[in-house]
């Protein structure tokens, strides 16, 4: 893909990216200072499984946070990409920045779009896996807490 299309679709999906990784991560922090003030407001840490349930929460919530800063990583990398003409010199270039930066070696060829695309969309179903745990954990912790 070449010429202004290749550099609006780019850029699309930077701005999804950026999207999807602000949003859940800001669920998590506010649901992460609400949460224990409601906890012990109840008590719920008083029985071990509303405990287990906010345990697994926390946990949940750093896996939320950690996926939502690699996918505004990737949204840079796509905006970088959509700074170039075409989606060779484009993965060229993001390539060329992992490898100075020593997180992936150079590759022999650069991955096409579509690949690139596949792999950032694994990460957004895991991060919305995650944040699925995080809100079941957090509703079980309440459905656990003593009245």
């Amino acid at each position: 893909m070449t010429g202004s299309a290749y550099r609006e679709s780019t850029d699309r999906l930077a701005g999804m990216l950026m999207r999807q990784a602000a949003w859940p991560a800001a669920l998590v922090v506010a649901a992460n200072v609400l949460a224990p003030l409601a906890a012990s407001a109840r008590g719920a840490f008083e029985t071990w499984p509303a405990a287990v349930a906010l345990s697994l929460a926390a946990a949940s919530a750093v896996a939320v946070l950690a996926l939502s800063a690699l996918l505004a990583f990737d949204a840079l990398l796509f905006r970088l990409m959509a700074s170039h003409d075409d989606e060779t010199s484009g993965g060229a270039a993001v390539d060329d920045i992992l490898a100075g930066m020593r997180l992936k070696r150079l590759p022999p060829s650069t991955r096409s779009l579509d690949e690139r695309m596949a792999g950032t969309r694994r990460l957004l179903t895991r991060q919305r896996a995650a944040l699925g745990l995080f809100v079941a954990m957090l509703l079980a912790a309440g459905f656990w807490a003593p009245r």
